[in-house]
């Protein structure tokens, strides 16, 4: 009995890098999104692949609208947006973005492995990963079946943050997979009226996270309007705040792959 042939993948992806926490609520979504489009920025062709299947949110923060998926020969065509951003999401197979997701870890990480295999990623220069919180199913699935680059973690300047984010970052580290940098997310307000800088948390916590596993922090992003309404009203690419995390982040990444 002959064998089924099978498919050769037309994938040539050059940098795969996860954004990751292992708490939920710091903005790994946030930070996915804004990594991509610093790289896109800089003329690189970048996807995102959304790994948070029962939380998933970049749909949301980048404004896409319900798309109704297409197949392309033998595999699945990725979302791409007006921004030149290819995108995958749980959020695109569902029949609204209120749609519950109730499966369990080997169905997750089943899904995950398709959206890896099984979509039509094309050439590109960096796939950006949106990893969900914790480190069970998902995370081992990724960190062990992806060739990855390395991961970005997310955290803010809390105690209590840092201890899970560490968590996360010893997992990597385990599993031989490489930690490129921290970005700290709600690291401070400025005041629009005075213009004064306050530090709700404080600012040693990051800075002792990047030292405890020899890494570097790649940018601070304060909490600021700009930001905060990035799901509601989108992100405005004229704003000096926006445009120097952007670089930021772009120059961060840039270190690591050109080193």
């Amino acid at each position: 009995m002959s064998q089924p042939e099978k498919k050769e993948n037309p994938n040539k992806i050059r940098h795969l890098i996860g954004v990751m926490s292992g708490k939920g609520g710091v903005g790994k979504s946030t930070v996915t999104y804004l990594t991509a489009l610093a790289l896109k920025q800089k003329g690189y062709k970048v996807g995102i692949l959304d790994a948070d299947i029962t939380g998933a949110s970049i749909p949301r923060i980048m404004h896409l609208p319900k798309y109704e998926m297409k197949v392309c020969g033998d595999f699945i065509c990725p979302v791409e947006t007006e921004q030149g951003l290819k995108v995958m999401s749980i959020s695109f197979l569902v029949d609204s973005e209120e749609q519950p997701v109730i499966w369990r870890g080997p169905l997750l990480s089943k899904a995950i492995q398709q959206f890896w295999g099984e979509v039509l990623w094309g050439e590109l220069d960096y796939l950006v990963i949106d990893m969900p919180p914790g480190t069970s199913d998902v995370a081992i699935t990724v960190m062990q079946y992806f060739p990855l680059h390395g991961f970005i973690f997310v955290t803010t300047p809390q105690d209590l943050v840092s201890v899970v984010v560490a968590r996360s970052m010893q997992m990597a580290q385990r599993l031989k997979v490489p930690v490129l940098g921290l970005v700290e997310n709600m690291s401070y307000f400025i005041c629009p009226h005075c213009g004064q800088k306050t530090n709700f948390f404080g600012q040693d916590e990051t800075e002792k996270l990047a030292r405890q596993f020899g890494t570097e922090l790649l940018v601070q992003i304060p909490t600021s309007v700009e930001f905060a309404l990035l799901p509601s009203r989108g992100l405005d690419l004229e704003k000096v705040l926006v445009r120097e995390v952007l670089e930021s982040l772009a120059q961060g990444i840039g270190r690591k792959f050109t080193s």
